[in-house]
């Protein structure tokens, strides 16, 4: 029962994770130079970005956490998956880029969107360029899920292949 329910907890924030970098790729990046063009951004970057990307980053390291302990107490083992190791070889490519994806998150977008949304102290210049950096991490975690998301779901549906 424990698995089940911490399975259940990691597609929920991972729902919850991966739901968010859709919406803050595919519609807020779309929609926030278009709010600027008409001054409705500051809702935006003052009320919603902060609170998204506070889900955001609480759920990409629910993710990964409740993640690592699935592999470890299923008996697949959070070693073999990182190794790619016979079985574990699938869910742990989705690991490693889930890995990669969480420390984007933590290390590049969260530091410099802080910079972006005046969360912390920054010039124009340092602005711009923790927006560039922010972006370009996100734009990699959306590209990286796709593939993170067939490798999750590889080992019981199809990982015989490997």
């Amino acid at each position: 029962m424990e698995l089940v329910i911490d399975r259940w907890l990691h597609v929920l924030a991972g729902i919850t994770w991966i739901g968010l970098l859709y919406y803050f790729n595919l519609v807020q990046a779309v929609a926030l130079p278009k709010a600027k063009a008409d001054n409705t951004a500051a809702g935006i970057t003052k009320h919603i970005a902060p609170l998204a990307l506070l889900w955001f980053r609480w759920a990409a390291l629910a993710t990964w956490l409740s993640g690592a302990y699935y592999l470890e107490r299923s008996g697949i083992g959070l070693g073999n998956a990182f190794l790619l190791k016979g079985a574990a070889a699938p869910i742990g490519i989705g690991a490693w880029l889930g890995t990669i994806m969480l420390f984007n998150v933590w290390v590049l977008i969260w530091p410099n969107q802080k910079k972006v949304l005046g969360i912390v102290p920054a010039d124009d210049a340092t602005k711009a360029k923790g927006a560039r950096v922010a972006f370009l991490a996100s734009r990699t975690n959306t590209m990286l899920s796709i593939p993170m998301l067939f490798f999750m779901v590889a080992g019981p549906h199809g990982g015989h292949l490997f």
